[in-house]
Parts: C-alpha cells; structure tokens; sequence
C-alpha cells in the first residue's frame, strides 16, 4: 500500500513514512492509493471479532510494510479493557426512540480521540525506535486532540509535543487535561485567536520544509493518516453492534469540526461498509452543513467563527474536507491544488453541479444545531433516558431525529463524555445533576497549570520551538 498526495506532487510513500510525515511536502493531504474492498464474506467472518482483532483486520490493510506480528502487539497494547474502561472498548447503547450511541469516550482523556491517539503514540513509538530516529509534534486542537496527543505520547523519550490551543476558547476540563501535565516532553501554548489560527500555524511550519527537516517535525492532527485509519474501525465495530446481518444498511451521524471523524465513515462505506447515509453534524460554525446541502464551500476567518457551547467543533476551516473532495473529484490533484488556492486567498468554491454525486453516490447529508438545540436535546435526553451527554454528541443527536427517515438505524458517534464541560450540562439540567467523573480526574481544575501565551504568529512560535529544542 502506498500514500500518495491529494495535490499530486509527492513522492508515493510507505505507511510508516506517510505516518511520519504528517502533512504532504507539496501542502496536500496523504491517502491511500486505493481503499481496500471488503467483500460479503469477509464481513461475515469479521462479525464476531473483538475490538483488537477487528482492527488488526482492518488497519493491516493499510500499514502493509509493519510486520503482522509487530502490529498485532502494538494493537493489542492500545485496544485493551485496562486502556479504555470497558472490554467492548466501544458499546453501543440506544436512547428510547431507537437513535443509537457509540460509546467512544472511554479512553483516558473522556473523548473519541483516544480512539485514534492511543494508536498513534504506540506507533510513532515504535517506528521511531525501529529507524532510531526522534521527532517533534507540532499540532492545533480546539479542545480534546490536545489532551489525547498528550496523554498519548507523554514521557515518550525519542518525542515531544508541541501542542497550540486557542486561548481561552476550550472549556475549564479541557484547559486542565492539557494544561496541568508535568512531563518535560510536552510544551503547551495558547494562540491569541481560534482553532483555525492554530491550524494555519501549524501548517505554515510544516510547509517550511527547511524547518521541517531540521527539527524533524510531524503532526497528530487528523491531517495525519494514521488518525483515520484507526477510526475507520469504530464504524465497522458499531455496524455489527446496530445489526443482525449484513443484510441491513445503518447511517452514521458525526459531530464534525475538523472532518476527519466522518472522513473515516466516507473511507469505511467507500471499502464497502453498508452505510446508507452519513449525517454531518455541525454547530453554528455551518460551512460544512452549507456545503453538504447546496455545494458552495465558504470557509470563515477566524473572525467570523463563532464561539459556541460545543467548541470542539468551532472550526470553519476543515482540514480533511480536502481528502473528500479529492474522491469528489476523481482524483484530480491539480484542480484540488486550483481550489485550495482560493480558500487560502479567502474564497470559497461552488461545486454545486456535483451535488447528486455528493448525496447519492457518496451518501452525505447534513444539519446544523444550535445553543438552543443542545440545551434541549441534553435535557431530554437527560429526562427520557437517565442519560447526560456532552454538547458536541447533543448535536449529533439533534441532527440525527431531525434527518431520520422511516426504518432508518442511526448511530451517532460519541464525542466525549458529559464531564469534560460541567457548565453548560448543567446549564442544561440543573445545578443539583451530579455529574460522574472518574476518580484520577478529581480536582483536576485545581491542579498548577503551565500555558506558554503567545500572539497568532508562525515565526514566534519557530523561534520558541527552537529555544526548547536548544538549536
């Protein structure tokens, strides 16, 4: 299996060097050169599998220069009961009018990212350690990548983070997950501006390609392949949950910021999942929502990105839209570099002509939730099912019983859980609601907390890279 770039400039790489690489060196998005078909048999036979062994099966498809029994141990290591909690890792439970929950925040910062970031650590780890080589991350979160990069790759000896945030944009639980570890090898810094700030920031230092080599620089950022390969297989694991045979069809609705969750769900069905629909959930930061029902792409500064209840998703420009598109296009690479062009000049793209292909062919739909929706959908969830969710999954659930058709099994994708961001369920429920936390996350807030604040400029963030590094 080789990774080729969206924009078509870059020499086809291995997994291993696709997984290092982060970021393409011409600016594009790495994919894979083909997906991988599963046929009706092998669905069969995957049915009964664990958790860990559906992901062996899956994820050797794509890391084909790993050797099986390395990556058998690697997974192992990560997908275990002693890492997430639970010995289904992710369980499926279904709310009272039969819209369905994967569980995917039981890993050890409460939110899916653990999914994906677990595998990442354990397998920069031993690619590293293979090649003896050592690498710096540089990424952007918007709440939850931060913290789940950090508690995945902490005390690693040949890594360290260098994680941006927006400042003060993510909730008191966020800030503190991140903001509190001690470990020498992870450099928190908060970015006067919005996740989309970040993420230029971050794709400025990886387009550095001088930069880049000397300080051998990659990303955890979803733009990195080996976070959605790993989440492709939750998809499988929730299919087989919701169904009895691989007769039936199950849509998917995903909170969607980034992109990068749903683009798993597009690569699962495009592999021959029985995925009927795919729901985009987004909040009031709606460019991907108007995309999905008109085809006109117009991603905001980050002025005019709104901050919002659900903040995980308060993003306007998504980065792994990129590496839908490009199937969009038939893999057009010098169109997809003519069209990231405009969005970098501050346009949009109209692809409208191609919407049957995006809804039809490929399954997309979309609904947008606002503050008001999330209050209620938390508090009747709450009510009618002795449940709390989280804002973000309060979305998903919102869009979902808006766009359900007759018969149709949804299941929505748990964001993170309700702990991670008390004031608004409590503003939803009350103040007299108990909010469950695991024990080794108590009075986390009240922790020391060590936060680099710094203006949204790429060359100061270099010259402080540099001054840790000691270059």
């Amino acid at each position: 299996m080789k990774y080729i770039s969206t924009r078509g400039q870059t020499v086809p790489k291995t997994f291993s060097q696709a997984l290092m690489a982060g970021l393409a060196d011409d600016g594009g998005l790495l994919l894979p050169q083909n997906y991988p078909q599963v046929d009706a048999i092998t669905l069969h036979e995957w049915r009964s599998l664990s958790y860990a062994e559906l992901a062996m099966q899956i994820i050797s498809l794509f890391a084909t220069d790993i050797p099986k029994a390395d990556l058998q141990a690697i997974i192992n290591k990560t997908y275990s009961a002693e890492v997430f909690g639970h010995a289904e890792i992710t369980p499926l439970r279904i709310l009272h009018d039969g819209i369905c929950i994967e569980a995917l925040s039981n890993g050890p910062t409460l939110a899916f990212k653990d999914m994906a970031m677990q595998l990442l650590g354990n397998l920069f780890e031993y690619v590293l350690e293979r090649e003896n080589r050592y690498l710096n991350i540089i990424g952007a979160t918007s709440g939850d990548t931060g913290s789940a990069a950090e508690y995945a790759l902490r005390g690693k000896e040949r890594v360290n983070v260098f994680m941006l945030s927006p400042f003060g944009k993510m909730s008191d639980f966020q800030r503190a997950q991140m903001y509190s570890l001690q470990d020498s090898n992870i450099f928190n810094i908060a970015i006067k501006g919005m996740f989309d700030d970040c993420q230029d920031i971050v794709k400025a230092l990886q387009n550095d390609h001088a930069f880049k080599a000397h300080y051998h620089l990659s990303t955890v950022n979803s733009i990195n392949w080996g976070r959605i390969v790993a989440q492709v297989v939750y998809y499988f694991k929730g299919y087989f949950a919701a169904t009895n045979s691989n007769e039936q069809k199950v849509s998917f609705c995903v909170p969607s910021g980034n992109f990068g969750n749903v683009l798993a769900g597009h690569i699962a069905r495009s592999m021959g999942l029985p995925v009927h629909r795919l729901l985009v959930a987004t909040n009031e930061n709606d460019v991907l929502n108007e995309f999905f029902n008109t085809g006109h792409y117009r991603p905001r500064d980050a002025a005019h990105t709104f901050v919002t209840s659900s903040p995980s998703m308060d993003i306007s420009k998504a980065s792994n839209f990129e590496r839908f598109v490009y199937d969009l296009l038939d893999h057009d690479g010098e169109q997809i570099q003519q069209l990231w062009q405009q969005v970098a000049s501050g346009q949009g793209f109209d692809l409208s002509h191609l919407m049957d292909k995006i809804q039809h062919q490929y399954g997309f739909a979309a609904g947008k939730s606002t503050h008001a929706d999330r209050m209620q959908t938390i508090a009747q969830v709450y009510a009618e099912d002795n449940q709390l969710i989280d804002p973000h999954t309060a979305d998903g659930v919102k869009v979902a019983r808006q766009l359900r058709e007759a018969g149709e099994i949804i299941i929505c994708l748990e964001t993170a859980q309700a702990a991670k961001f008390a004031q608004t369920i409590h503003e939803a429920v009350g103040n007299s609601v108990k909010i469950p936390r695991p024990d080794n996350l108590a009075g986390l807030e009240d922790l020391p907390q060590h936060v680099t604040v710094m203006d949204n400029d790429p060359a100061a963030v270099k010259q402080f890279v540099e001054a840790q590094l000691g270059e």
